[in-house]
């Protein structure tokens, strides 16, 4: 049926609903693994930049936002936002947004900033996938759950082995190696957890590789003064991410709203400027998440479903677009794609 309805609203000449996109990046990175896919090459933004600024009309994200509000969408708007905070978000993104007069909102996940650590997800990659030797054997216990391998031949770090890993796209590939999957089980058992857990079970792994803590540069996230940079260009805001990017919907409603607060409240005091937009970690939320955006004072909230926004969409229940690296001929056939009228 609806179908129908849009083959007949095309024979008639009816206008498509009004709709914009929601862009998410994490990184401008040429990294050598990204198992995760969320890294574009600097090269590849620019062009991506290039492809907006010609034939898009890049909104602000506050303003997007509004307009959601108002029920008043404009047609082939975009508004770019980053996760998480990494610092190349400041020394590869920010220049380019710059040269091109572009507006992006940075969502900040404020326990790692100026911190000589990595985000969880990271670390574990590292430790697990390419740490030269590794010993042959792993139990441990994980939120209760037994969890064992026997690595085998892949307690050693071959040549072919760390090809294979930097070859795999965890996001729609099963893991081709002993290490990868448990590299997946321990990240599927990790992310629910609280950050005090989170960082034991890190301390064990370090303890099982013989691995010393540690951060490498590439995967820092920004420091203080450059987050006060970000946010007092006219162009740039920052929004809410969390304290210690938790699965929000995994947590109990008291926990969920301290860690939008203590994150609000970090960016206000040192920028200057209170953010007023969320985006959920890992887009995880449920009822007790909208609800605490909402008592948090913030007025929209970011997930990570793929839907482009329209007069009918929920406040606090937006939808972003992955952007994956390639060159701008192919970002401009994704983003055509997203702005169809579903």
């Amino acid at each position: 049926m609806r179908a129908r309805l849009k083959r007949l609203a095309r024979a008639l000449g009816w206008p498509a609903p009004a709709q914009a996109c929601v862009l998410m990046y994490h990184r401008v990175a040429e990294l050598p693994t990204d198992v995760w896919r969320i890294a574009v090459s600097p090269a590849h933004f620019e062009q991506h930049l290039q492809v907006l600024r010609a034939s898009y009309t890049v909104l602000p994200l506050t303003e997007l936002a509004e307009a959601v509000a108002r029920r008043a969408v404009p047609r082939r708007a975009v508004s770019i936002t980053f996760d998480d905070g990494y610092a190349d978000n400041f020394s590869q993104a920010y220049p380019l947004l710059e040269r091109y007069q572009l507006p992006a909102t940075f969502f900040i996940a404020s326990g790692n900033i100026g911190q000589a650590t990595e985000f969880w997800w990271d670390e574990l990659e590292h430790l697990l996938l390419f740490t030269p030797d590794l010993p042959a054997t792993f139990t441990s216990t994980v939120a209760g759950q037994p969890v064992s391998a026997a690595l085998a031949d892949e307690a050693h770090l071959s040549p072919a082995l760390r090809q294979q890993h930097q070859r795999w796209n965890a996001c729609t590939e099963t893991p081709p190696t002993r290490r990868a999957t448990l590299f997946l089980q321990l990240w599927q058992l990790l992310r629910p957890l609280p950050h005090p857990a989170q960082q034991q079970h890190l301390q064990q792994l370090r303890q099982w590789a013989g691995q010393p803590p540690g951060t490498r540069a590439t995967y820092r996230s920004m420091a203080a003064e450059q987050l006060r940079e970000l946010a007092g260009s006219p162009r740039h805001t920052l929004g809410v991410h969390t304290v210690s990017h938790p699965a929000l919907a995994f947590h109990a409603p008291a926990a969920q709203q301290r860690e939008l607060v203590e994150n609000k409240e970090f960016l206000a005091q040192l920028t200057g400027h209170a953010p007023t937009l969320v985006a959920y970690p890992y887009g995880n939320y449920n009822p007790d998440t909208l609800a605490a955006a909402a008592a948090a004072g913030l007025r929209a909230g970011f997930t990570t479903e793929e839907q482009p926004l329209t007069n009918r969409s929920e406040r606090y229940r937006l939808g972003r677009f992955q952007v994956a690296d390639g060159p701008g001929a192919d970002f401009a056939r994704q983003l055509q794609r997203w702005q169809q009228p579903s």
